[in-house]
């Protein structure tokens, strides 16, 4: 038996290290909660979530008052039953967003714990499907930034062998079509070109810029409507050829199911931070497969990669680093692909001298 005696929270506030901007916000800080489980005989795993700049106080004082007291003298190998505990335990605030963010950190923590145990990386001990994921990049493809920046990016990130690239959209129509045509035009053929509305457009005006966007040979439509949208999806989809993807938005497995079930979905997107952790993502993953569906994470590049490799439908990793202050290597890219950590745990090095250092004042607790 693993038995959990002492659960450590901090909370670290990372600050991008571009300027990033979409149809609906900026994206200026990464409240990033980080916790420690430990056993008795001493093993710890690390796991972590993140808000995008508010909300992160929140997600704390849940961990700190209730789930972390609520899995002391737990067997942290009984990670679905831990988490079915917490999800009923919280079923006043569930489905929600503060509620999944505090899972995940709780669920990746014992995940690694596990994975440290059995002397085996994640995406071995998660399935072991893939040695490694085609990486595309977001980083240089934000609202604010001018057609020739975009194409100079995409251009580096072909030069490396990155498979595709990200545009946001979300400018007037004409102004998109320019953009992403003038990306086309440097890239070429075979290089693939995503866009993301980041949930700012209503039904009607989606069906009118997916028409507009056709013929740029698009790799997909991201977020185009409201995450709660699902008839609106339905109706884009059957309205265009260009795949649409979603799910960073959602924070239950079970709207996952909602969407796949109506073929309101090409292309799932779940968020390992979002969705409630690990636990909640291979459900999605294997839910997806089954729907002959790709899964293509949000965010979070340096713990999706071992979830991409761990199941056969994940297709690509997004590249947006944001760990590099907290850890002492990045995540390894060969060629333009992700590549899986060998080490024990969830593959990410932390650095907890630079998280002490960068801890939010005050957010550091113990819990036994």
């Amino acid at each position: 038996m693993s038995r959990i005696v002492r659960v450590d929270l901090v909370m670290v506030d990372l600050k991008p290290k571009v300027k990033r901007v979409d149809a609906i916000q900026s994206f200026v800080s990464q409240e990033t909660p980080i916790v420690r489980i430990t056993d008795a005989d001493g093993v710890v795993g690390t796991g972590y979530s993140y808000t995008i700049g508010t909300g992160g106080h929140s997600v704390m004082a849940l961990l700190e008052r209730t789930l972390a007291p609520a899995i002391i003298g737990d067997d942290a190998n009984d990670i679905e039953k831990i988490w079915k505990k917490l999800l009923f335990l919280t079923h006043a605030t569930t489905v929600g967003a503060i509620t999944a963010i505090a899972m995940a950190a709780i669920d990746t923590a014992l995940w690694d714990l596990k994975a440290r145990r059995a002397n085996l990386p994640l995406h071995k001990l998660a399935g072991g499907a893939q040695d490694r994921v085609r990486l595309y990049t977001t980083e240089g493809g934000w609202l604010h930034l001018e057609e020739q920046a975009l194409v100079e990016d995409a251009l580096r990130a072909k030069e490396a062998g990155f498979g595709g690239c990200k545009l946001k959209v979300g400018r007037p129509i004409h102004e998109d079509v320019r953009r992403i045509g003038k990306v086309r035009e440097a890239v070429g053929a075979g290089f693939e070109i995503f866009t993301d509305a980041n949930q700012a457009f209503t039904v009607d005006e989606a069906i009118r810029r997916a028409r507009a966007y056709d013929g740029l040979d698009l790799g997909w439509l991201e977020e185009p409507l409201p995450a709660d949208d699902i008839a609106g999806h339905r109706r884009l989809v059957e309205h265009t050829s260009i795949p649409i993807a979603m799910g960073e938005s959602l924070y239950s497995h079970l709207h996952f199911r909602e969407y796949l079930e109506q073929h309101a979905v090409s292309i799932v997107q779940p968020d390992v931070g979002r969705i409630g952790g690990i636990t909640p993502w291979l459900k999605v993953a294997h839910l997806a497969e089954c729907f002959n569906t790709a899964v293509c994470p949000h965010f979070l590049m340096e713990l999706h990669v071992a979830l991409c490799a761990a199941v056969p439908n994940a297709r690509w990793v997004e590249y947006i680093p944001q760990l590099d202050e907290l850890t002492t290597e990045g995540m390894r890219i060969e060629g333009g692909y992700a590549v899986p950590s060998s080490a024990p745990g969830l593959g990410i090095a932390w650095d907890f001298e630079a998280i002490a250092r960068m801890a939010v004042e005050g957010s550091a607790v113990s819990v036994s």
